[in-house]
Parts: C-alpha cells; sequence; structure tokens
C-alpha cells in the first residue's frame, strides 16, 4: 500500500479554473481531474497524457469502463468513514473491469479502514489529517490471510491450493 502525503510533493496536479484542462505537452504533467472535467474534454484528450479522474462514491463506476484504458489513476472518495460505496467501487474496477492503475482512496480514510482497502482493490491511501501512516502499516499485519476471496485471493481459503 502506497501512502500519499498531504504536501506539495505530490506528483499529480488538480486542474482548476473556470475554462477547464487544457491538455499540456508535458506527457508528465499528471493531471488529475473531477469527472465533469474529465467528461467535457476526453473525446479530445490526447492518448498518452497521464491522467486521473476523482470519482464521487454516489457514481455508477461501469459508466466509466470504456475510460479505464486511458486513465493511470482512479481516485475514489470516502466522504465519511461510514460511506463505503468505495469499496464496492473499487472492487468493480479489479475483479469486473481488470483495472491495473493506480485505485487511491482521499478523504475520511481511517487507520482502520485500511485491511479491507487492501482486499478490495485499493493500492494507495491519503489518510485523514491525524492518522498515523505508521499505525496504518501496523494496520495492513493484523491477519496474515483471510478466510473469504477478496480481489488479490478470489477463492476462499479452503479451495486454495
Amino acid at each position: 500500500m502506497k501512502f500519499v502525503d498531504h504536501h506539495p510533493h505530490e506528483p499529480w496536479h488538480r486542474v482548476v479554473g473556470e475554462d477547464g484542462p487544457k491538455p499540456d505537452p508535458d506527457p508528465a504533467s499528471n493531471l488529475l481531474l473531477t469527472l465533469e472535467q474529465w467528461h467535457a474534454v476526453r473525446d479530445h484528450w490526447p492518448a498518452g497524457l497521464a491522467t486521473a479522474v476523482e470519482v464521487p462514491n454516489d457514481y455508477a463506476i461501469e459508466d466509466l469502463a470504456g475510460d479505464l484504458p486511458r486513465l493511470a489513476m482512479i481516485v475514489l472518495k470516502f466522504p465519511k468513514w461510514v460511506d463505503g460505496r468505495a469499496y464496492s467501487q473499487a472492487h468493480l474496477l479489479r475483479s469486473r473491469y481488470r483495472y491495473a492503475g493506480e485505485v487511491r482512496a482521499t478523504g475520511e480514510v481511517l487507520v482502520d479502514m485500511l485491511p479491507l482497502l487492501a482486499r478490495t482493490g485499493f493500492d494507495a491511501v491519503q489518510l485523514r489529517a491525524g492518522e498515523s501512516v505508521e499505525a496504518a502499516k501496523r494496520a495492513l499485519s493484523f491477519f496474515p490471510a483471510h478466510y473469504q476471496g477478496d480481489v488479490s485471493f478470489t477463492k476462499p481459503a479452503f479451495a486454495r491450493g
């Protein structure tokens, strides 16, 4: 699991302004677009430009399926720690659509959520302010194995050979 800091060393850059994003000739620009921005530019967006999309947790992820090969990262938001719809979105991205890019959790992400985040397909996380990265890393090692299947091991423990 990759832990993303809240400081300016983040390689992804949000696009702001009422004119919306404009393709940058530098393919290393790593643009992070809102879903609305992506829908506004996807028809003329250059192929190969490192692009990420931030998806609200109430969005039907299957509507993004056709765009997945063009996206380097999908950011899924947890507006409240008790709202787990982003877990389902991540699971669908990994298991149904075989999305191989980065899936990042943002918002109200607590240390206690890390084991389930990993099992449902997240590979990067931006913890809520005040949460400890060290505690999060420990939380990932609490259980060496799980009985049920997940996105990494689809079979339950009794069926694994």
